[in-house]
Protein backbone atom coordinates (compact mmCIF):
# COMPACT_ATOMS: atom_id res chain seq x y z
CA UNK A 1 0.00 0.00 0.00
CA UNK A 2 1.56 3.27 -0.71
CA UNK A 3 2.08 6.14 1.71
CA UNK A 4 1.66 9.54 1.58
CA UNK A 5 2.09 11.97 4.58
CA UNK A 6 4.46 14.70 5.86
CA UNK A 7 6.47 14.08 8.56
CA UNK A 8 6.97 17.32 10.48
CA UNK A 9 10.61 17.81 12.13
CA UNK A 10 10.07 21.46 13.32
CA UNK A 11 8.26 24.10 13.59
CA UNK A 12 10.09 27.17 14.52
CA UNK A 13 11.08 29.87 12.95
CA UNK A 14 13.87 32.24 13.24
CA UNK A 15 14.78 30.76 17.21
CA UNK A 16 13.96 27.51 18.41
CA UNK A 17 12.24 26.92 21.75
CA UNK A 18 12.01 24.24 24.57
CA UNK A 19 9.16 22.92 22.35
CA UNK A 20 9.78 23.25 18.75
CA UNK A 21 12.89 22.46 16.51
CA UNK A 22 14.18 24.77 13.75
CA UNK A 23 12.26 23.99 10.60
CA UNK A 24 12.13 19.95 8.57
CA UNK A 25 9.79 18.34 6.66
CA UNK A 26 9.77 14.43 5.02
CA UNK A 27 7.25 14.70 2.14
CA UNK A 28 6.64 10.46 2.00
CA UNK A 29 5.30 9.91 -1.78
CA UNK A 30 5.45 6.35 -2.92
CA UNK A 31 8.22 5.06 -2.03
CA UNK A 32 10.61 8.23 -2.19
CA UNK A 33 11.01 11.20 0.24
CA UNK A 34 11.71 14.62 -0.12
CA UNK A 35 13.48 16.84 2.09
CA UNK A 36 12.03 20.02 2.90
CA UNK A 37 14.02 23.30 4.47
CA UNK A 38 16.33 21.20 6.78
CA UNK A 39 17.09 23.53 9.49
CA UNK A 40 19.73 23.09 12.59
CA UNK A 41 18.69 19.60 14.70
CA UNK A 42 17.20 17.74 11.37
CA UNK A 43 19.43 14.56 11.61
CA UNK A 44 17.88 14.28 15.35
CA UNK A 45 14.53 15.00 14.14
CA UNK A 46 14.63 12.37 11.17
CA UNK A 47 16.07 10.12 14.39
CA UNK A 48 13.29 10.76 17.04
CA UNK A 49 10.62 10.82 13.80
CA UNK A 50 11.90 7.48 12.25
CA UNK A 51 12.83 8.76 9.04
CA UNK A 52 16.07 7.58 7.43
CA UNK A 53 18.70 8.68 5.44
CA UNK A 54 17.42 5.99 3.21
CA UNK A 55 14.38 7.18 2.70
CA UNK A 56 15.35 10.49 1.41
CA UNK A 57 15.53 11.02 -2.70
CA UNK A 58 15.31 15.16 -2.50
CA UNK A 59 16.36 17.50 -1.06
CA UNK A 60 14.78 21.08 -1.57
CA UNK A 61 15.74 24.37 0.24
CA UNK A 62 13.48 27.25 0.00
CA UNK A 63 16.28 29.72 0.82
CA UNK A 64 19.37 30.29 2.98
CA UNK A 65 17.98 31.31 6.11
CA UNK A 66 19.98 29.14 9.12
CA UNK A 67 16.65 28.33 10.31
CA UNK A 68 15.61 26.46 6.73
CA UNK A 69 19.43 25.12 5.64
CA UNK A 70 22.03 25.24 8.55
CA UNK A 71 20.86 21.14 9.19
CA UNK A 72 22.15 20.67 5.64
CA UNK A 73 25.38 19.78 6.86
CA UNK A 74 24.74 16.87 9.19
CA UNK A 75 21.95 15.37 6.66
CA UNK A 76 24.50 15.35 3.50
CA UNK A 77 27.12 13.80 5.63
CA UNK A 78 24.79 11.12 7.32
CA UNK A 79 23.54 10.38 3.84
CA UNK A 80 27.26 9.16 2.73
CA UNK A 81 27.69 7.41 6.08
CA UNK A 82 24.65 5.21 5.59
CA UNK A 83 26.03 4.75 1.91
CA UNK A 84 22.36 5.53 0.84
CA UNK A 85 22.41 3.09 -2.32
CA UNK A 86 20.55 5.54 -4.77
CA UNK A 87 21.06 9.18 -6.01
CA UNK A 88 19.98 12.07 -4.12
CA UNK A 89 19.12 15.26 -5.68
CA UNK A 90 19.81 18.92 -4.22
CA UNK A 91 17.23 21.98 -5.44
CA UNK A 92 17.72 24.84 -4.45
CA UNK A 93 18.56 28.75 -4.96
CA UNK A 94 21.13 29.15 -7.42
CA UNK A 95 22.05 32.62 -6.24
CA UNK A 96 22.96 30.47 -2.95
CA UNK A 97 25.32 28.14 -4.30
CA UNK A 98 28.03 29.33 -2.50
CA UNK A 99 25.87 28.98 1.02
CA UNK A 100 25.16 25.65 -0.48
CA UNK A 101 29.12 24.79 -1.14
CA UNK A 102 29.79 25.90 2.07
CA UNK A 103 27.47 23.48 3.93
CA UNK A 104 27.93 20.57 1.44
CA UNK A 105 31.65 20.39 2.76
CA UNK A 106 31.33 22.44 6.06
CA UNK A 107 34.06 19.23 7.98
CA UNK A 108 35.82 16.75 6.23
CA UNK A 109 34.18 13.27 5.39
CA UNK A 110 34.19 10.53 3.00
CA UNK A 111 31.62 11.15 -0.13
CA UNK A 112 30.04 7.46 -1.07
CA UNK A 113 26.79 8.61 -2.47
CA UNK A 114 26.14 10.64 -5.81
CA UNK A 115 24.75 13.90 -5.06
CA UNK A 116 23.04 16.11 -8.38
CA UNK A 117 22.46 19.31 -7.91
CA UNK A 118 19.78 21.34 -9.79
CA UNK A 119 19.29 24.78 -8.65
CA UNK A 120 16.34 26.94 -9.19
CA UNK A 121 17.45 29.99 -11.34
CA UNK A 122 15.08 32.58 -12.93
CA UNK A 123 11.12 32.94 -11.38
CA UNK A 124 11.36 29.48 -11.05
CA UNK A 125 10.85 26.12 -13.05
CA UNK A 126 9.95 22.71 -13.65
CA UNK A 127 12.56 20.71 -11.56
CA UNK A 128 11.81 17.29 -12.19
CA UNK A 129 8.83 15.31 -14.30
CA UNK A 130 8.80 11.55 -13.36
CA UNK A 131 6.07 9.30 -13.93
CA UNK A 132 5.17 10.01 -10.48
CA UNK A 133 4.74 13.80 -9.84
CA UNK A 134 5.94 17.19 -11.43
CA UNK A 135 7.92 19.13 -9.03
CA UNK A 136 8.21 22.75 -9.84
CA UNK A 137 9.35 26.22 -8.15
CA UNK A 138 7.99 29.62 -8.37
CA UNK A 139 9.91 32.38 -6.71
CA UNK A 140 8.67 34.41 -3.30
CA UNK A 141 9.19 37.28 -1.60
CA UNK A 142 11.31 37.71 0.59
CA UNK A 143 14.55 39.62 1.46
CA UNK A 144 16.59 37.05 0.18
CA UNK A 145 16.11 35.33 -2.88
CA UNK A 146 13.60 32.19 -1.92
CA UNK A 147 11.38 30.09 -4.22
CA UNK A 148 8.32 27.56 -3.08
CA UNK A 149 7.88 24.14 -4.30
CA UNK A 150 4.83 22.40 -5.93
CA UNK A 151 4.06 18.86 -6.34
CA UNK A 152 1.63 17.54 -8.95
CA UNK A 153 0.90 13.79 -9.99
CA UNK A 154 -0.34 13.54 -13.44
CA UNK A 155 -4.15 12.74 -14.10
CA UNK A 156 -4.95 9.15 -14.51
CA UNK A 157 -8.65 7.33 -14.77
CA UNK A 158 -11.24 5.60 -13.28
CA UNK A 159 -12.70 2.90 -14.84
CA UNK A 160 -16.54 2.79 -14.58
CA UNK A 161 -17.86 -0.72 -14.55
CA UNK A 162 -21.03 -0.09 -16.12
CA UNK A 163 -19.45 1.10 -19.30
CA UNK A 164 -17.18 -1.05 -19.44
CA UNK A 165 -19.96 -4.07 -19.47
CA UNK A 166 -21.80 -2.61 -21.58
CA UNK A 167 -18.62 -2.92 -24.07
CA UNK A 168 -18.09 -6.43 -22.91
CA UNK A 169 -14.55 -5.59 -21.16
CA UNK A 170 -14.08 -7.86 -18.33
CA UNK A 171 -10.57 -9.58 -16.58
CA UNK A 172 -7.58 -9.04 -17.84
CA UNK A 173 -8.91 -6.85 -20.78
CA UNK A 174 -9.44 -3.51 -18.50
CA UNK A 175 -5.92 -3.74 -18.00
CA UNK A 176 -4.86 -3.83 -21.25
CA UNK A 177 -6.74 -1.35 -22.25
CA UNK A 178 -5.40 1.14 -19.62
CA UNK A 179 -1.91 0.26 -20.99
CA UNK A 180 -2.76 0.60 -24.81
CA UNK A 181 -5.30 3.32 -25.05
CA UNK A 182 -7.83 1.11 -27.04
CA UNK A 183 -8.89 -2.25 -27.19
CA UNK A 184 -11.00 -3.49 -30.33
CA UNK A 185 -12.05 0.29 -31.25
CA UNK A 186 -13.02 0.95 -27.63
CA UNK A 187 -11.36 3.90 -26.07
CA UNK A 188 -10.05 4.17 -22.64
CA UNK A 189 -12.23 7.72 -22.34
CA UNK A 190 -15.34 5.82 -23.43
CA UNK A 191 -14.97 3.22 -20.10
CA UNK A 192 -13.66 5.70 -17.81
CA UNK A 193 -13.41 9.38 -16.23
CA UNK A 194 -10.73 11.40 -15.42
CA UNK A 195 -8.78 10.72 -11.93
CA UNK A 196 -7.29 14.42 -10.90
CA UNK A 197 -3.93 13.53 -9.40
CA UNK A 198 -3.04 15.00 -6.05
CA UNK A 199 -1.32 18.19 -5.12
CA UNK A 200 1.65 19.30 -2.36
CA UNK A 201 2.65 22.88 -2.27
CA UNK A 202 5.70 24.08 0.41
CA UNK A 203 5.42 27.80 0.62
CA UNK A 204 8.04 29.30 3.45
CA UNK A 205 9.21 32.42 4.09
CA UNK A 206 7.63 35.06 1.83
CA UNK A 207 5.06 38.26 2.00
CA UNK A 208 1.45 37.47 -0.20
CA UNK A 209 2.93 37.61 -3.93
CA UNK A 210 1.63 36.15 -7.22
CA UNK A 211 3.25 32.87 -6.28
CA UNK A 212 1.96 32.34 -3.31
CA UNK A 213 -1.90 31.85 -4.46
CA UNK A 214 -0.48 29.86 -7.78
CA UNK A 215 1.25 27.29 -5.91
CA UNK A 216 -1.45 26.68 -3.26
CA UNK A 217 -3.95 26.13 -6.44
CA UNK A 218 -6.12 23.06 -6.14
CA UNK A 219 -3.28 21.33 -3.15
CA UNK A 220 -5.27 18.15 -1.41
CA UNK A 221 -1.98 19.10 1.08
CA UNK A 222 -0.34 22.69 1.42
CA UNK A 223 2.61 23.37 4.18
CA UNK A 224 2.34 27.19 4.50
CA UNK A 225 4.17 29.64 6.65
CA UNK A 226 2.25 31.42 9.03
CA UNK A 227 5.18 32.98 11.38
CA UNK A 228 2.67 36.24 12.99
CA UNK A 229 -0.66 36.33 13.82
CA UNK A 230 -2.65 39.20 11.82
CA UNK A 231 -2.27 41.59 15.09
CA UNK A 232 1.55 41.53 13.79
CA UNK A 233 1.10 42.08 10.23
CA UNK A 234 3.31 45.17 10.27
CA UNK A 235 5.91 43.33 11.19
CA UNK A 236 5.23 40.21 9.07
CA UNK A 237 5.48 42.89 5.90
CA UNK A 238 8.52 44.24 7.08
CA UNK A 239 10.07 40.77 7.32
CA UNK A 240 8.59 39.39 4.57
CA UNK A 241 6.26 36.73 5.77
CA UNK A 242 2.64 35.66 6.32
CA UNK A 243 0.11 35.68 9.19
CA UNK A 244 -2.03 33.11 10.09
CA UNK A 245 -4.90 34.89 8.20
CA UNK A 246 -3.45 35.24 4.75
CA UNK A 247 -2.32 31.95 4.60
CA UNK A 248 -6.16 30.90 5.66
CA UNK A 249 -7.48 33.01 3.28
CA UNK A 250 -4.93 31.98 0.01
CA UNK A 251 -5.71 28.30 1.08
CA UNK A 252 -9.65 29.19 1.29
CA UNK A 253 -9.40 30.77 -2.42
CA UNK A 254 -7.11 28.14 -3.83
CA UNK A 255 -9.71 25.56 -2.79
CA UNK A 256 -6.93 23.29 -0.44
CA UNK A 257 -8.10 20.89 1.00
CA UNK A 258 -5.74 20.18 4.33
CA UNK A 259 -4.04 23.43 5.72
CA UNK A 260 -0.67 23.00 7.46
CA UNK A 261 0.21 25.93 9.26
CA UNK A 262 3.68 26.30 10.46
CA UNK A 263 7.33 28.73 10.95
CA UNK A 264 5.66 30.39 14.39
CA UNK A 265 7.68 33.20 15.92
CA UNK A 266 8.94 32.39 19.27
CA UNK A 267 6.55 35.45 20.54
CA UNK A 268 3.65 33.69 20.68
CA UNK A 269 2.87 30.78 23.33
CA UNK A 270 -0.20 29.53 22.81
CA UNK A 271 -1.04 27.49 19.22
CA UNK A 272 -4.57 27.21 19.34
CA UNK A 273 -4.63 31.17 18.52
CA UNK A 274 -3.35 30.29 14.68
CA UNK A 275 -6.71 28.13 14.52
CA UNK A 276 -8.81 30.21 15.88
CA UNK A 277 -7.48 33.24 13.03
CA UNK A 278 -7.67 30.60 10.40
CA UNK A 279 -10.77 29.66 10.81
CA UNK A 280 -11.84 33.44 11.37
CA UNK A 281 -10.66 34.41 8.13
CA UNK A 282 -12.82 32.14 6.49
CA UNK A 283 -10.75 28.26 5.70
CA UNK A 284 -13.39 25.28 6.33
CA UNK A 285 -11.11 22.49 5.28
CA UNK A 286 -8.85 20.31 7.33
CA UNK A 287 -6.44 22.49 9.01
CA UNK A 288 -3.23 20.97 11.39
CA UNK A 289 -1.35 23.56 13.53
CA UNK A 290 2.33 21.97 12.96
CA UNK A 291 3.87 20.45 16.26
CA UNK A 292 7.53 18.79 15.91
CA UNK A 293 7.03 15.00 14.62
CA UNK A 294 3.39 15.00 13.99
CA UNK A 295 2.33 12.94 10.78
CA UNK A 296 -0.19 14.14 8.64
CA UNK A 297 -1.51 11.78 5.74
CA UNK A 298 -2.71 13.28 2.37
CA UNK A 299 -6.46 13.60 2.05
CA UNK A 300 -8.01 11.18 -0.11
CA UNK A 301 -8.28 11.50 -3.74
CA UNK A 302 -10.43 13.86 -4.76
CA UNK A 303 -13.84 13.01 -7.05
Amino acid sequence: MSVRELVVLGTASQVPTRARNHNGYVLLWDGEGILFDPGEGTQRQMLRAGVAAHDLNRICVTHFHGDHSLGLAGVIQRINLDRVPHEITAHYPGSGKRFFDRLRYATAYRETVPLTEVPVSGGGAVLADTPAYRLEARRLAHPVESFGYRLVEPDGHRMLPDRLAAHGIAGPDIGLLQRTGELRGVTLDQVSEVRRGQRFAFVMDTRLCDAVPALADGCDLLVIESTFLDEDSSLAEEYGHLTAAQAARTARDAGVHHLVLTHFSQRYTDPTAFATEAREAGFEGELTVASDLVRVTLPKRRQ
